[in-house]
């Protein structure tokens, strides 16, 4: 059994954490042209729906109208109407729901729509990570290839792995043994445990003849993984929970790993004490420093890690003292092992894990750390980095391009080896995502637009607004999934998931928005200005079914609006009877529709009407020709023709 998957032993082996280790309206005469009105879509339907009728589409929009202008209480009331009549929604819904759930104070239902958000979108984030990277192999092959590595020259027949840089030299874990006359070993694998070595980076950059680290910080257990201060005064390394002579055990009497500090004063090491947030009960290991050195990283299985081990941020105050432990969170960590953080100059991290797709065992992986803390897409650093054994403990140089990473690949000299390798090309997967807002129904191209680019978290990343080309652009990361939303003035607001591709390139999407401020006058035909696609009969029948009746309040919404409006209610039909049966059965409809406009308070001079069967087709289905059921329902019609506005 190799060392490395010791998990449980009487003294717990450091690289056990190997394995363990997101509009204000304006005043009607701003609205008015030269012979024409406006009707506002939104309001139309508001006052629809206020009257009782249920429109799935309806309640998704006036939701979405209210909660993309931050009125959420607003939102929440049609939201609420919009579950109530049909509670499988898509996730996106879910998400919005639970937000103004919450601004209205009811947290109770907020977090049950949460839970079932996250039901939609499943719970394991290497499950996920798979089924959206099926073509991982692919992607891995593209970032291959980018280095050239060898042995590091440093390595033993027993385990040496985790390098670090102080100053010019490295120091790394051996559990070579040196012929001391205290040697201790780990009795289950009858081999020595690890100790701190250093060797010199020479100019040619081969290592010198390797030494073993200060007696101070080496114990008579484990050690590993160190990292220092740029001023080469402080050090943080692992080691078995033990100092100054006292060995600690958890509850079920297992030595546990623990994050040590020292300082260098009068030329040695000395001060060791452990960090204030390790604990009997799990394992921190690993250390690493951001590049301000305000952060220090680490690998733990505290409680609230979610996987075998996460990574953790936790900060260095000025005092000297330390905040409390942060989890990096979904971005980094899965339900596997993240483990052995280190932070480039470049302010990359890069850390092994075993719950993303990779190419076997731990995997090593790479994100830069933006300003805000957050991180960009992970991706996998491939071969020959990467094999198919582990594969961790990566340094680099972030200027020279050259470094330092661990494996237990086949043809190594121990359990594990220290390999050395120079950068010959940067992992740049760059995108730009742009495109261009247009009018829904002209194409006109739409300047002064609001885009907005949120992530899969749906956190705002990014606003511009269009110039008179109506372009937009956003510098994207591969192998993502954001959402655009587009708005403008007398627009309605629209949202659209996009999928970035894995090459570096440009992704393209051009965005249509409809007007909700609509323009109208003599011979509008309000069924097209309401989204109004068809007044549903039964079949062979004119009485106004139900949802048909919605449809029609549309109407009678405009025309209580405009109390002078007169309407000329056309009914049309397919080929798919006599000539005379259509005309009949499409006059009758007209006159229904206009008997039901009429018992609604619309005066009777207001109306008129009739129906044309199938004399005015939209497209080429007459007698005869043969057509698909769509083609057809295009012929199926009602239309309302504004003939007077006095």
């Amino acid at each position: 059994m190799k060392i490395k998957h010791i998990v449980s032993t009487v003294f717990l082996m450091l690289i056990a954490l190997r394995g363990n280790a997101q509009s204000a309206s304006q005043n009607k005469a701003d609205k008015d042209y030269t012979k024409y009105a406006y009707i506002d879509a939104i309001a139309t339907y508001e006052r629809v729906a206020e009257k009782g009728y249920k429109d799935q589409k309806m309640f998704q929009r006036l939701g979405n109208a209210y909660y993309f202008n931050g009125e959420l209480t607003k939102a929440a009331k049609w939201y609420d109407a919009l579950f109530e009549m049909n509670p499988e929604q898509e996730s996106e819904y879910y998400y919005r729901y639970a937000q103004t759930l919450k601004a209205t104070g009811n947290y109770v239902k907020a977090d049950k729509t949460l839970e079932a958000f996250n039901k939609k979108i499943n719970t394991d984030k290497r499950g996920i990570l798979f089924e959206n990277n099926k073509n991982y192999l692919e992607q891995i092959k593209a970032n291959s290839g980018r280095y050239e590595i060898a042995d590091a020259g440093i390595n033993s027949t027993q385990t040496d792995y985790g390098s670090a840089y102080y100053d010019n030299k490295i120091v790394f874990a051996s559990a070579r043994d040196t012929g001391g006359v205290a040697k201790k070993t780990f009795k289950w694998t009858n081999k020595s445990f690890t100790n701190l070595y250093t060797a010199e980076i020479k100019a040619d950059g081969t290592l010198g003849q390797p030494e073993r680290f200060e007696k101070n910080i080496n114990s008579k257990f484990n050690e590993s993984t160190p990292v220092f201060t740029k001023d080469g005064k402080t050090m943080y390394f692992t080691r078995n929970n033990y100092l100054e002579g006292k060995r600690g055990r958890d509850d079920q009497k297992i030595t546990l790993l623990k994050l040590y500090k020292a300082e260098y004063i009068k030329d040695k090491w000395s001060n060791v004490t452990e960090l204030p947030f390790n604990s009997n009960q799990y394992s921190t290991a690993h250390p690493a420093l951001s590049t301000d050195e305000k952060k220090l990283y680490f690998a733990s299985d505290m409680p609230g890690t979610v996987g075998q081990s996460d990574l953790y941020s936790v900060t260095i105050n000025s005092d000297g003292t330390f905040g409390k432990p942060e989890n990096l969170g979904a971005a980094i960590n899965t339900e596997g092992r993240e483990t052995f953080p280190f932070i480039s100059a470049d302010n990359e991290l890069y850390f092994a894990s075993d719950g993303r797709p990779g190419l076997g065992g731990l995997d090593v992986f790479v994100t830069r750390i933006n300003s805000d803390g957050t991180f960009t897409e992970v991706q996998n650093v491939g071969a020959p980095i990467n094999s198919k054994q582990d594969d961790f403990a990566f340094i680099i140089d972030s200027k020279a391009r050259n470094g330092f990473f661990s494996s237990n690949r086949e043809g190594g000299n121990g359990n594990d080896d220290i390999y050395k390798f120079i950068e010959t090309r940067k992992l740049n997967c760059e995108q730009l995502l742009k495109g261009i807002i247009v009018d829904l129904e002209t194409n006109k191209i739409l300047d002064n637009a609001k885009v907005t680019l949120l992530n899969e978290q749906f956190k705002t990343i990014g606003e511009v607004t269009t110039t008179a080309d109506g372009a937009y652009s956003f510098k994207v990361d591969c192998n993502k999934t954001y959402h655009i939303r587009a708005a403008k003035d007398d627009y309605e607001t629209k949202e659209i998931p996009v999928t970035i591709k894995g090459q570096t390139g440009k992704t393209t999407q051009e965005i249509s928005l409809e007007k909700r401020i609509k323009p109208i006058g003599v011979g509008t035909d309000l069924a097209k200005t309401l989204n109004i696609p068809i007044i549903y009969f039964d079949l062979d029948r004119s009485i106004i079914r139900k949802d048909a009746a919605f449809e029609l309040e549309k109407i009678l919404a405009v025309m209580q609006q405009y109390p002078t409006m007169k309407i000329d209610v056309r009914s049309h039909t397919d080929s798919r009877q006599t000539v005379k049966y259509n005309i009949a059965l499409s006059d009758r409809r007209a006159k229904s529709t206009i008997r039901w406009l009429i018992k609604n308070g619309i005066a009777a001079n207001r109306l008129v009407g009739k129906g044309y069967g199938e004399s005015q087709l939209v497209n080429k289905c007459s007698d005869g020709v043969p057509c698909t059921e769509a083609e057809h329902q295009l012929n199926r019609r009602s239309e309302f023709i504004i003939v007077s506005m006095d």
